[in-house]
């Protein structure tokens, strides 16, 4: 803040003081929200971790079987093309101190129905088919959760770059305007106390010499006349 564009009164220093109240409330609400977010954010990566450990382990099981199917019955594409498409993907947000995080839930039973015909088929498609169904899960839950970091990490950046510029700019901007003010005031308190101070020593000199010239006359005046 340019002091320069500031005079020192009463007034202005009351509202510098508030506005510094103000900042250093808004400070305080950042770091917090910056801490919770972090906390979540955490959380939510070591779920990513965990989630995409699973899902690689599971995937290389589903590519296994998948090659064993292919390997036994041939080329599965006929198979595969009568596979319903997956349509019962929905997201929903939630807040977290002000941020929207998705949550993606998929409407499929952990253990899905075999839709193909049991005649030209084997285990070793049944173990390829819910393999790859349980990637779909996990998917979609890790979509979730990486998204959700992603906009955390975004939301951190912006609350500690908000909170930066409130500790280190605006927050001593206005303590040293509220100190300028201060000062000055207190500087001026000072020169009308000194003012005063003359002004009441040279009432008194004033008043002393009033009375003194006042008794010199009386002193000077010739006495009466006697009858």
């Amino acid at each position: 803040m340019r002091t320069e564009n500031i005079f020192p009164t009463k007034g202005n220093l009351i509202n510098v003081k508030k506005s510094l109240q103000l900042a250093r409330m808004g400070f305080d609400l950042l770091d917090r929200k910056r801490n919770i977010l972090i906390r979540e954010l955490m959380t939510m990566i070591d779920s990513a971790k965990k989630l995409r450990g699973q899902i690689s382990s599971t995937y290389a099981r589903a590519y296994v079987a998948l090659q064993r199917a292919n390997i036994t019955l041939g080329v599965i594409e006929d198979i595969e093309n009568g596979i319903p498409i997956e349509n019962g993907l929905d997201i929903q947000y939630r807040s977290v101190m002000g941020v929207e995080l998705p949550t993606v839930t998929l409407d499929a039973p952990e253990d899905p129905e075999v839709t193909y015909g049991l005649y030209g088929t084997n285990s070793q498609l049944d173990n390829a088919y819910l393999s790859f169904h349980r990637v779909k899960l996990m998917t979609a839950r890790l979509a979730e959760v990486e998204n959700s970091i992603y906009r955390l990490a975004n939301a951190i950046k912006k609350t500690q770059s908000r909170a930066n510029a409130l500790k280190n700019i605006i927050i001593p901007g206005f303590e040293y305007s509220s100190k300028f003010i201060t000062d000055a005031l207190e500087e001026k308190d000072r020169e009308e106390f000194s003012r005063q101070k003359v002004i009441k020593r040279q009432k008194i000199h004033r008043e002393e010499l009033a009375k003194a010239m006042e008794s010199s006359r009386a002193q000077l005046q010739p006495p009466p006349a006697e009858d």
